[in-house]
This record gives structure tokens, C-alpha cells and sequence, in this order.
């Protein structure tokens, strides 16, 4: 099986955003606005919180794929890049998960 990676997937979700949103789902949650693209990286969620509770396998690989795309396009619907993102867990990952988020407050 060939690597896919998730800057593979933000590259499509920004070049799906130059489309039309009848050619594009990306492009109709884009132009629905930042709240609709929200509702649904919401949905989503839960949907792999379920599926993972249920100890469903196959639904929470597919879950979790709809996760991961959602929140890129939601990313894109508020103007920051998956770079960005990456960046901060880099900085996260030079220290402990504990000593992160002790670092972060209440």
C-alpha cells in the first residue's frame, strides 16, 4: 500500500477550494462558512467516539478518516494552515506530554 499523509490531504482540501461547490464537497462546506464546517468536524467526532466505543473496527478506521479530513477543512474555513498546526505539535513533542499541559494552565 503506497503512503498517504495528511499534507497530502491539506493539499487537496486547498486546491478543492479554488473549485466550485458543485464540482466540490470541500468547496460547499468552505462556502457554507466556518460554523458549518464546525457542526460537521462535530459529527464526526462522535461518530468515532461511538464507533469507538462500540469497539467497531472497520467504522472507527472509517470514522477517523472523516475526522482528520473535517478538521483540515474546518482549518481552512478559519484561515490556518496544517502547517501551523504541525508546528505547535512539534514544540509539543520536545517535552513531556505531563509538562506540556501543566505548561498550558488550568
Amino acid at each position: 500500500m503506497s503512503r498517504f499523509s495528511l499534507d497530502e490531504l491539506a493539499a487537496i482540501i486547498t486546491a478543492r477550494a479554488g473549485s466550485t461547490a458543485e464540482q466540490s464537497y470541500t468547496k460547499s462546506l468552505l462556502d457554507a462558512g466556518p460554523g458549518r464546517a464546525a457542526k460537521k468536524f462535530g459529527e464526526e467526532a462522535v461518530e468515532a467516539v461511538i464507533a469507538a466505543i462500540e469497539g467497531d473496527r472497520t467504522a472507527l478506521i472509517k470514522e477517523s478518516a472523516d475526522v482528520l479530513y473535517h478538521l483540515i477543512v474546518l482549518l481552512a474555513a478559519r484561515n490556518i494552515s496544517f502547517e501551523e498546526v504541525m508546528a505547535e505539535l512539534k514544540d509539543r513533542s520536545s517535552r513531556s506530554g505531563h509538562a506540556e499541559k501543566a505548561a498550558r494552565g488550568s
